[in-house]
């Protein structure tokens, strides 16, 4: 199908591309990869008077060490982030969970930052942040704001991310390797039907559960937590635990799957993700 008119915009600085979003307001949609928003414009659900492409704002694709984190650049690809030897060494998870993102093509040119603002609610990015309790820096006519994670999920398809602002960093914590991403896909998509990001921390006995693809935001697992904080992570304390990762949500049901399958691959996704992360490090 064939998009409606609009008009195309290519700013080259981050400065430049929110200044055309307070010019044009909420009739203008930012394009990062275009994996999400162009097969929408075809399909006529979304119809931005004026489409503004960031693809040449080159500062917002980078993965680097800052202090006691890593900084991500909103542009940065899939690919990138699968490839990238300081994630894989300081914080795996995120390269562990790319490469399960759609198609080569997808991973090529989709970005993290894209994948958030979108808010899917089968998207995989969302557990990985979740879990690893990131901070979010958004870019607006007002300067930079910095939100958690835990905060920046809304609603379906929504985010904390304004009309006139662009989400330009994520920063993720340095984490052992007790991580683990598990998820049952949507076989013709690779879509999330659900899927748990766990990280562990053995010392602390503490574990942070994230889930996507099962109700209409992604979410923390807080009866998990709550259930292995301070225990021993065995087969048994995990067991009763991940029994509780679909407590407190209204679970999604659509062709792809019943509320009630989607409540059950959350408990066994649990299991099996938080059993693998304590099996590493």
């Amino acid at each position: 199908m064939i998009p409606a008119a609009f008009d195309y915009l290519r700013p080259a600085t981050l400065e430049e591309a929110v200044a055309l979003l307070e010019l044009h307001g909420a009739d203008a949609k930012v394009l990062a990869g275009g994996h999400s928003l162009v097969p929408a414009m075809k399909l006529r659900l979304a119809q931005p008077k004026a489409v503004i492409d960031i693809g040449r704002v080159t500062d917002l694709n980078y993965i680097r060490a800052s202090g006691g984190h890593i900084a991500i650049g909103a542009m940065t690809t899939h690919h990138d982030i699968e490839a990238s030897a300081l994630l894989r060494d300081k914080c795996p998870l995120l390269t562990e969970l790319a490469p399960q993102i759609g198609d080569v093509q997808v991973r090529n040119r989709g970005t993290l930052g894209g994948s958030l603002v979108h808010a899917d609610p089968a998207a995989d990015w969302p557990a990985a942040i979740l879990a690893l309790e990131a901070e979010l820096e958004i870019a607006g006519p007002d300067g930079r704001r910095t939100v958690k994670a835990a905060g920046f999920f809304v609603a379906m398809m929504e985010t904390v991310v304004k009309s006139n602002e662009i989400l330009c960093e994520i920063r993720v914590p340095m984490t052992t390797k007790s991580i683990a991403y598990v998820k049952s896909a949507q076989k013709a998509s690779g879509f999330a039907i659900a899927g748990v990001a766990a990280v562990v921390d053995k010392a602390k006995k503490a574990v942070r559960v994230g889930v996507t693809g099962v109700a209409a935001t992604p979410y923390r697992a807080a009866e998990v937590e709550r259930v292995l904080g301070g225990r021993d992570l065995n087969k048994e304390t995990i067991r009763q635990a991940a029994g509780k990762a679909a407590e407190g949500v209204e679970p999604l049901n659509d062709i792809h799957a019943s509320a009630a399958f989607r409540s059950h691959l959350a408990q066994v996704n649990a299991r099996r993700a938080i059993e693998l992360a304590v099996s590493r490090g």
